[in-house]
């Protein structure tokens, strides 16, 4: 069944959900035609996946919903569970964040997408089964009649994502949930999905709902974008009007919270504080606590969800003919009139922090920063007495060559073993983790380590942080080979190299306070009880935490106060090259914001040097000097960041590049007209490769004559430079524009 041309096929009005009592989705409404696209956008907590698990009746037993949602005329707010069953799969189709959890572990990729056909249509199981590999197909699973037969864990992430979007338009649906379905991928894995999301939106013409966090998913995808905060609907818009003129403050924050991949260099804004828990909204706007522009009238009565003059598009125009949806831009501020009048930007509303310049913070060669601050070598302090015994097999003062050398790695080899057997295993086969990674980071540099899932980089942390000769290959740290290590060298360069891990809460002992967790490194590095608890207040102070509170536990802190304490661990010791190991990856965007000016400031006073690993290429050009590109245990291609952004020359970075969206929705549908997509996943490590690995996916590969095909095939690209520093291993490199 299908709705009317103009006919709104969904819709949602006053829906409200509360667990437990406590309000968490308070007065949501939109409504959605055949073919459109509404992006939910907001903080954690801010009820986006509530709200989209409600339309479908998918909560839980402690949840309480009130309110209206209509399919095609339909109320579905209250129906029975008999009601429900007979829309779910049918006529709204679900894609979760996780298809790892969503899939039943023990059934066949096939069978549970036949099994939804099944259950809605009158089918018999032969057709179920050739409608599911039909399905797996047009999603662009390769070999789809094989990997029907396959079970959940043996596709990658990316696949099962795929596989959960088949299963969503199997029944051809008039509505499509997606909760966050890109989230945790690789930017490559997240283009391919969003593209299969066009097409299944394309082949079924259903309404789609798209949730996340990521702005530039959503100016990608979005006609219409809806911004909740604290359980409603704070600013709506066409997606061109909103990101062009927003006029809610929070709708400021996050867009200006957002590291661009075409620009660099600029302070990002971070909104101070952080959501209100659910219940705990207060009389007033619940944005106030947060809000710059916040006055008298914002703190007595909540303001209403209003419409405003707009610029008349009404919607993105995506097939160029003119064509959009009539729409208005709602907003809930009682100084979005000032906003819109005096035209003000995210800078102009957040106050951001003043990054000190390099130049003037760097010490000279042989000390850094942290050494030459006033009062001692780290933060709060003189730093642990490093002048370990020598047992004359190298300097172990970690000092910076004349250089300015901190880390060099060349050749970087790592395996590992495949065993079989229980009782008796034995080595069947050969993971090739890491197979010519080359490295080098200056003092005061962040060098940035990129690349997907499995290509090597966070295997080459551990070999640097276990501070031991490496299987292959050799790593100097400030200008020491790591083969003529001695036991108390080791022991002094361990405080010289610290590590920022991805997951706060995971890395953060539960059961010591703030206080005892920032002196532990002190106190392994020999730093006598009373020394260590005295610089506790100066390191939780530089990290913008305040002192009072290193009694607490880390579970009373949010996510990215967690991650502050992370990074004031690591800084206890007077470290001069720290390891980033996605170290905003699992923050908000407005929290996040606020880690990488922190990382900033931080290495502009105490002259750090950065190793940072991260999937997101959008950060990685903001905070990174140098950037190192991996694929498959190999570098590939190295240089500056300008350089390698602006004039990338290997087309795995160049597809890296060109599959990061944009928080612009009009240059975003631009650049998906050339967009570059992968096909399927990196192949596996425990194979060797003659000649170029990146060929059985390298777009430019496809386009080569037979000679020179051949070439690829049997010879293993070198490093080439073609421009100061900038280096790529490829046959055939083209600049190609792509951002």
């Amino acid at each position: 069944m299908t709705s009317e041309s103009g006919t709104p096929v969904l819709e949602v009005s006053g829906l409200e959900v509360d667990f437990d009592g406590a309000p968490a989705v308070r007065g949501v409404d939109f409504s959605l035609r055949r073919g459109q696209v509404l992006g939910l956008v907001g903080e954690s907590g801010s009820g986006k996946s509530a709200t989209a698990l409600a339309v479908l009746g998918l909560l839980p037993g402690n949840a309480a919903v009130r309110g209206s949602v209509r399919l095609d005329g339909t109320e579905l707010v209250g129906a029975s569970d008999r009601e429900l069953s007979a829309v779910r799969g049918s006529r709204i189709g679900m894609v979760f964040q996780d298809p790892l959890s969503a899939f039943t572990p023990v059934y066949r990729i096939g069978d549970q997408i036949a099994e939804a056909v099944r259950a809605h249509q009158d089918v018999s199981r032969e057709q179920a089964g050739a409608r599911a590999v039909e399905l797996l197909d047009l999603v662009g699973i390769p070999e789809p009649a094989v990997r029907a037969q396959s079970y959940p864990h043996e596709f990658s992430g990316g696949m099962r994502q795929r596989a959960m979007i088949a299963m969503a338009m199997a029944n051809d649906p008039d509505v499509i949930l997606a909760d966050e379905p890109t989230t945790a991928l690789d930017v490559t894995i997240q283009a391919q999905v969003l593209d299969v999301l066009r097409t299944a939106q394309r082949e079924t013409g259903a309404a789609l709902v798209l949730v996340s966090h990521d702005l530039g998913v959503i100016a990608g995808a979005a006609d219409r974008v809806a911004v909740m905060y604290a359980g409603r609907i704070v600013e709506s818009a066409s997606a061109v009007e909103l990101f062009e003129r927003p006029r809610m403050p929070y709708t400021l924050g996050l867009i200006g919270a957002v590291p661009r991949l075409d620009t660099a260099g600029e302070v990002l804004v971070p909104i101070p504080g952080s959501p209100p828990t659910a219940g705990n909204t207060g009389p007033g706007c619940p944005f106030a606590p947060r809000c710059p522009l916040a006055g008298e009238p914002c703190l007595t009565e909540e303001p209403a969800l209003l419409t405003v003059e707009g610029d008349g598009d009404g919607g993105v125009d995506r097939d160029g003919d003119g064509a959009g949806h009539a729409a208005g831009h709602t907003v809930a501020c009682v100084r979005a009139d000032e906003i819109a009048r005096k035209r003000l930007g995210p800078l102009d509303v957040f106050p951001v922090p003043e990054i000190p310049p390099m130049a003037a913070a760097v010490a000279p060669a042989g000390k850094t920063g942290a050494e030459s601050a006033p009062g001692g070598s780290g933060p709060g302090g003189s730093g642990p007495d490093s002048t370990a015994p020598d047992d004359g097999t190298a300097p172990d003062d970690g000092t910076v060559p004349d250089d300015g050398t901190v880390l060099t790695v060349r050749g970087l080899v790592k395996t590992f073993p495949v065993l079989k057997g229980s009782a008796f295993k034995r080595r069947v086969g050969t993971v090739h983790a890491v197979d010519g990674v080359d490295l080098r980071i200056r003092r005061g540099e962040t060098l940035a380590l990129v690349g997907e899932s499995g290509s090597g980089k966070s295997t080459t942390l551990f070999e640097l942080l276990n501070l031991a000769r490496p299987e292959g290959g050799e790593i100097e740290l400030f200008g020491q080979s790591l083969d003529r290590l001695g036991k108390s060298a080791r022991r002094a360069l361990r405080g010289q190299v610290q590590i920022v891990f991805q997951d706060p809460m995971a890395s953060l002992d539960p059961r010591m306070t703030v206080g005892d967790i920032v002196a532990e490194p002190l106190r392994a590095q020999g730093t006598d009880r009373r020394t260590a608890a005295g610089r506790i207040p100066g390191l939780l102070a530089q990290v913008g935490l305040d002192p009072a509170h290193a009694t607490r536990f880390p579970h009373e802190f949010s996510g990215g106060q967690r991650q502050r304490i992370g990074i004031a661990r690591a800084l206890s010791v007077g470290p001069k090259l720290l390891v980033l190991d996605e170290p905003v990856s699992a923050l908000d965007v407005s929290v996040q914001a606020g880690v990488l000016n922190l990382l900033q400031r931080l290495k502009a006073e105490l002259g750090l040097a950065y190793l940072f690993v991260s999937h997101d290429l959008s950060v990685v050009r903001h905070i990174a000097d140098r950037v190192s590109v991996v694929y498959l245990g190999r570098t590939v291609e190295s240089g500056t960041v300008d350089e390698v952004f602006e004039r990338p020359r290997h087309p795995y970075t160049q597809a890296l590049l060109s599959a990061v969206p944009l928080p612009d929705p009009v240059r975003e549908r631009e650049r998906q007209r050339t967009r570059i997509l992968l096909p399927g996943d990196p192949p596996s490590p425990t194979q060797r490769y003659e000649g170029c690995r990146f060929r059985a996916r390298c777009p430019v590969f496809a386009r080569l004559g037979a000679d020179e095909r051949t070439r690829c095939e049997s010879e293993v690209p070198v490093d080439r430079e073609h421009a100061a520093g900038h280096v790529a291993a490829c046959h055939f490199p083209a600049v190609r524009e792509v951002v």
